[in-house]
């Protein structure tokens, strides 16, 4: 498999991202590419990813006029805005073939649909075995491609087995759960009582540090009524530049659904899936991780 599929793709390409997710993804793949004649258009938390990843390639013009002179585009699928959605309406439009990277397991064809309109790519890009069954079994008609999780990749490389970490640590990954489960507390705040609730079941050391890393779309200040120091018991927000280092100082790592779970697994860490009993099933399909739901009640 080469480093970058994005090497052989007719040009000149225009890429499309906004969530950090498939940005997260998609852009260590722009970057191994290493063409001239590809322009990234990159707003709401991929700007800062891009930035970072990109920047010579940055492009801050419409993305649809680009795409008009475009010989392929390519995009990520992301729920926080529309922009992506338009892209791949402009490539239809134009005639340009469009490619879309999904970062996560669920809610495929949902991912295509924006009022009701559905606009599928020509070509799906998943990272593992797990998103490409799926692809295929939820949108059948477009072929499916395994690519390199560069970004995974990258994560792990080089960070300390858990054993060898003397600190007490654990990493708790926040992210907006954009939804309620029926009470009346957003779930993200829900799951996070709950896994505070749920320590006395795990067998972990005191005193622990809960270093707690808000989602790079959170506002600041979102959890600061959760810092606390109890003396045995510690928590304090996460202000690593990255997940690597936030990893780098875990020996354990919680979360619910976030795709930083799957680089605590390839990483070695014990990682809790914090999402509560009354909360939808967790859709990781991955089987290391621990349900905290199955462990008993939380007292």
């Amino acid at each position: 498999m080469p480093a970058s599929p994005i090497t052989d793709l007719p040009g000149p390409i225009v890429v499309v991202c906004h969530d950090a997710g498939a940005a997260n993804l998609l852009l260590p793949l722009v970057a191994a590419a290493g063409r001239t004649d590809l322009r990234v258009h990159a707003a709401g938390p991929a700007a800062a990813i891009a930035q970072a990843r990109v920047a010579s390639a940055l492009d801050d013009g419409d993305p649809a006029g680009a795409i008009a002179g475009a010989g392929t585009c390519v995009t990520g699928t992301g729920w926080a805005s529309g922009v992506e959605h338009e892209a791949r309406v402009a490539a239809r439009a134009h005639r340009i073939p469009s490619i879309a990277l999904v970062d996560h397991w669920v809610n495929y064809r949902e991912r295509f649909v924006r009022d009701g309109v559905e606009v599928l790519p020509d070509e799906i890009w998943v990272t593992d075995e797990h998103a490409e069954d799926e692809a295929r079994r939820r949108i059948p008609e477009v072929p499916t491609r395994r690519v390199p999780n560069l970004y995974l990749a990258e994560q792990v490389a080089g960070l300390p087995p858990p054993e060898t970490i003397a600190q007490a640590e654990l990493l708790y990954v926040a992210e907006p759960a954009r939804a309620t489960w029926g009470r009346d507390t957003p779930g993200e705040f829900q799951a996070l009582d709950y896994f505070l609730a749920s320590l006395p079941t795990l067998d972990l050391p005191r005193p622990l540090t809960i270093r707690l890393r808000p989602h790079p779309s959170d506002p600041p200040g979102k959890y600061d009524a959760f810092v606390r120091d109890d003396g045995p018991l510690r928590v304090v927000l996460d202000g690593s530049a990255d997940l690597r280092g936030a990893l780098a100082r875990a020996r354990w790592v919680a979360g619910c659904e976030s795709f930083a779970l799957v680089v605590a697994l390839e990483a070695g860490r014990r990682v809790y899936c914090a999402l509560p009993p009354w909360a939808p099933s967790c859709r990781l399909p991955h089987e290391r991780l621990v349900h905290l739901k199955h462990l008993g009640p939380a007292t």
